[in-house]
């Protein structure tokens, strides 16, 4: 786990130096980073979610697939 919030940390600080050189030229080519981190940030929250509450979300998926399928 480690490895990929080092990946994560070396390659946000990466799009953000180059958002802050792009500013420097005075290139406006839009928010392009924001977005970036926007949807990491997302999917970070997804899979952090999803691995402390993985074994309860499949519980609910069954017990209501139990559930439906019981009513045929």
């Amino acid at each position: 786990m480690n490895r990929c919030v080092l990946a994560l940390h070396l390659f946000l600080r990466n799009a953000t130096a180059g958002a802050r050189a792009r500013r420097l030229d005075g290139g406006d080519r839009g928010d392009v980073p924001g977005w970036v981190l926007v949807t990491l940030m997302t999917a970070g929250l997804v899979v952090g979610l999803w691995a402390v509450a993985g074994p309860r979300f499949e519980a609910l998926f069954t017990q209501a697939m139990d559930t439906v399928v019981g009513q045929l």
